[in-house]
């Protein structure tokens, strides 16, 4: 059992890993994973400076598992978003607004996962998260088509196309190249002008 600086407080065993993260991801979003350190995480969660230590050997180990934490939040986020959509659309127009919605949001959080997804490889400590996110949207569009919303077609080159250009208008947005306040709205028109070319209009 780990003690928090005063005494007052003290945590269980195993939940200590739990609170550093959470620490970490309230300084991510205020001010980028830069300052997401392992001194300042302790600082956060009120324990000593090597108390990360004895539960994440450095600091990309605890970046690691701050990418899975926003990576969650992300699904839910997502999930969210599909549950809200119109039924008659295209659900895939509703994933894709809603990574633009989410980067909007939550620029830092974006930054980090895409330093750790968009790679040659995928972190072990991630790739269930990440597989579990491919097998939602490869069922995302497979529903689609279905449904007559998407044109038949390889699903796996849909996803691609359409993370590609998702991607690209979140950078552009997070880099400022997109100004905020039109950005969602500008988004949602591009997203729409994508959807005329793969949707089933006869």
């Amino acid at each position: 059992m780990t003690e928090r600086h005063g005494g007052r407080d003290s945590y269980h065993h195993g939940s200590l890993p739990q609170a550093l993260v959470a620490a970490a991801f309230e300084l991510l979003d205020e001010h980028g994973q830069a300052k997401v350190t392992m001194r300042e995480v302790a600082r956060r969660a009120g324990v000593s400076a090597g108390a990360p230590f004895r539960h994440f050997p450095d600091r990309q180990a605890l970046l690691t598992a701050l990418a899975d934490r926003v990576l969650a939040d992300f699904v839910s986020w997502q999930q969210a978003q599909l549950a809200a959509a119109e039924v008659e659309l295209a659900a895939l127009r509703a994933v894709g607004i809603g990574v633009v919605r989410y980067a909007i949001r939550h620029p830092h959080r974006f930054e980090l996962v895409r330093s750790r997804v968009f790679a040659a490889t995928r972190e072990p400590a991630l790739r269930e998260q990440l597989d579990g996110i491919d097998k939602l949207f490869a069922e995302v569009i497979v529903t689609d088509q279905e449904h007559g919303r998407l044109r038949p077609g390889d699903p796996a080159l849909v996803a691609l196309a359409g993370q590609a250009l998702v991607y690209g208008l979140v950078q552009m947005i997070v880099d400022g190249y997109l100004p905020t306040d039109q950005a969602e709205q500008l988004a949602v028109q591009v997203i729409d002008t994508f959807g005329y070319g793969v949707a089933n209009i006869g």
